[in-house]
């Protein structure tokens, strides 16, 4: 099967980029939302992730790897909810802000500015490609 592309979104004062770098993985736990449980539910191991944090940032800051498909989420106390684990792989070069994302003709149709209340959502090659493409240069 192909590498699939996500995003997640998170509260950095939760769980921040750095605090993630430092610990090296995550379980992707508490997710109770139907269509981001989907989306958990289609990570494979090895899937790209950008990692955006929420909250007054609003930047993509970082691209995380699945490390492990879904599994039933150990914080559920009823339900089919599933968690993912994640590892990072490394910071973007500078944060994209959900600012330019808007403003970008091949992002500002993303889940993220569509369905702004997704915690976990599918990005396609090209928008995860042109997320990095704007780290690069610096237009955030």
């Amino acid at each position: 099967m192909p590498l699939q592309h996500w995003l997640v979104k998170q509260e950095p004062e939760d769980f921040s980029w750095d605090q993630f770098t430092r610990e090296k993985i995550a379980a992707w736990t508490g997710v109770r939302n139907f269509a981001a449980r989907i989306h958990l539910r289609g990570m494979k191991k090895g899937d790209l992730v950008m990692y955006y944090h929420t909250g007054d940032e609003k930047q993509v800051v970082g691209i995380a790897k699945v490390s492990k498909a879904a599994y039933p989420d150990p914080t559920r106390e009823e339900g089919e909810w599933v968690a993912v684990d994640l590892v990072p792989v490394e910071p973007l070069r500078r944060p994209v802000t959900l600012a330019a994302i808007r403003a970008d003709p091949t992002l500002n149709q993303t889940p993220l500015v569509k369905q702004t209340r997704l915690s976990v959502m599918p990005l396609t090659p090209k928008e995860f490609a042109r997320m990095q493409e704007l780290s690069k240069q610096g237009s955030t």
